[in-house]
């Protein structure tokens, strides 16, 4: 008896000494549910990401937000980008979150972690809005996007940036766009090897398969769908030397990986089949749909992450901030946050999801949410109509006469409304609407939640 108490000792101080795990966060741009083996493509080859997903756990109902700012605004601070305080008390289009938004890379930065950006910020880089004064010790990275059309133009160069005024190169061609996934990966291995003297965070932040596209020699005319599965297959490739160098290191069973997509696919005559696919959901990018929102989800740390495991529980990019804390121990922003802790979720089994509830906001519009199994989605004007918003951004999810309601375990591709067969139902959800409404706002003005730090006239309040 006293030989197993010792024992119960010496494993409990163990675990109260345990090193934080690594964290490395690994997001693609515009990389659809429909573009990974594992979720269902069958015309593109991602044989390390499905091995992840068999060796980690594979989230089926992951959200993100519908395109690139807010998504990588919501990742970073854990909130809604309509609850985020923004820069002169704007909302933008593509968020800019002020300077006094505590950020992912920050929490761990002050928790002891080597911090580091490799790949897309696009959270701006005025007043301070710049990766190094987010948090991120290490960097590499584009200010913003590789572009808006199928081709790369004339004339729409971008840096790669050390830090404001440091430019590392340029990306000037066609030559440049097929080095983007390689260059990244290069750097990111870099910053892997070099951060062994305590954890780290790699926030890997790769362009593809945003337009325009780029692929490496070796990965070109190797698909069989056209560019863009030669990019995903590359991108994949990418993952798989990232994992494969954690082993090499010894790193692997002390590092927290997790891969999934700012948004969903860009689905537009505008750049055809340089665009990628929702499976079976509904729209793509910028959409209200599933299509737009619903990304692969791919948790792997292995001994302690679920391992082999699927759900289709609620999570999203917005419950990694107070998720990560857990695992790393860093004290969590003192602000209001949106999203929940998935710790316990992640690594029991048998756990369920602290999410049931997740919010659809195209600008500051809310267009829908979802509600345990249940997704309601409301009227709207045409585009034009959202104030505050660029056309750019609203114009993309059309006008909608009436409400509709789908049930998306046995309907995820929304092609029954139920509204009219479920009363009850949709009075909860338009309930819980109005409540998030009161907190966060709408395009009709801010709600009592929303954040603002600058003297400065608020987004104001506005009709329909």
């Amino acid at each position: 008896m006293k030989t197993f108490l010792i024992l119960m000792f010496v494993a409990m101080v163990a675990r109260g000494t345990e090193a934080p795990p690594n964290i490395v966060f690994i997001l693609a741009d515009d990389l659809g549910y429909g573009d990974v083996g594992c979720f269902g493509a069958q015309d593109v080859r991602t044989p390390h990401l499905d091995k992840m997903a068999a060796e980690g756990f594979r989230l089926s109902s992951f959200y993100a937000q519908p395109v690139c700012g807010p998504s990588r605004a919501a990742l970073m601070t854990g909130c809604y980008p309509i609850r985020i305080g923004e820069v002169e008390n704007g909302k933008n289009g593509h968020t800019l979150p002020h300077t006094k938004e505590v950020t992912m890379a920050e929490m761990l930065r002050d928790a002891g972690y080597r911090t580091g950006i490799v790949g897309k910020w696009h959270l701006g880089m005025t007043q301070g809005g710049d990766p190094q004064s987010q948090g991120f010790e290490h960097a590499y990275f584009t200010p913003a996007f590789n572009g808006a059309s199928r081709e790369i133009r004339p004339n729409a160069s971008f840096p790669f940036m050390r830090k404001p005024g440091v430019v590392a190169r340029t990306i000037k061609t066609q030559a440049d766009m097929d080095t983007l996934t390689a260059d990244c990966t290069r750097e990111a291995l870099e910053f892997i090897r070099g951060s062994k003297e305590k954890p780290f965070f790699l926030y890997l932040a790769y362009h593809m398969p945003h337009v325009p596209l780029g692929a490496s020699a070796a990965f070109r005319e190797k698909s069989q769908r056209g560019l863009y599965g030669d990019v995903i297959e590359e991108l994949d490739n990418a993952v798989g030397q990232v994992l494969a160098e954690l082993k090499k290191l010894s790193l692997d069973e002390n590092t927290l990986v997790v891969f999934t997509s700012d948004n969903g696919p860009w689905i537009s005559p505008q750049i055809g089949d340089h665009g990628g696919s929702a499976g079976i959901f509904r729209g793509g990018k910028l959409d209200t749909w599933e299509g737009g929102w619903r990304v692969p989800g791919i948790v792997r740390w292995p001994g302690k992450v679920r391992a082999g495991e699927a759900s289709d529980e609620i999570a999203s990019t917005l419950d990694l901030v107070p998720t990560f804390a857990t695992f790393s121990k860093a004290k969590l922003p003192d602000t209001k946050l949106d999203g929940l802790d998935l710790a316990a979720f992640l690594t029991k089994p048998g756990a369920t999801s602290p999410r049931e509830t997740f919010f659809y906001h195209n600008g500051t519009r809310l267009c829908g949410l979802r509600h345990k199994e249940w997704k309601v989605v409301f009227p709207r004007p045409a585009r034009g109509e959202m104030p505050y918003m660029p056309n750019w951004l609203t114009g993309h999810i059309g006008p909608l006469q009436e409400i509709q309601m789908f049930n998306l375990r046995v309907d995820p591709a929304e092609s029954k409304n139920l509204a009219a067969d479920h009363p009850d139902v949709l009075k909860h959800l338009t309930e819980i609407a109005e409540q998030s409404r009161a907190t966060l706002g709408d395009y009709s003005g801010p709600g009592k939640e929303t954040r603002f730090f600058d003297v400065a006239p608020r987004w104001p309040a506005t009709k329909p």
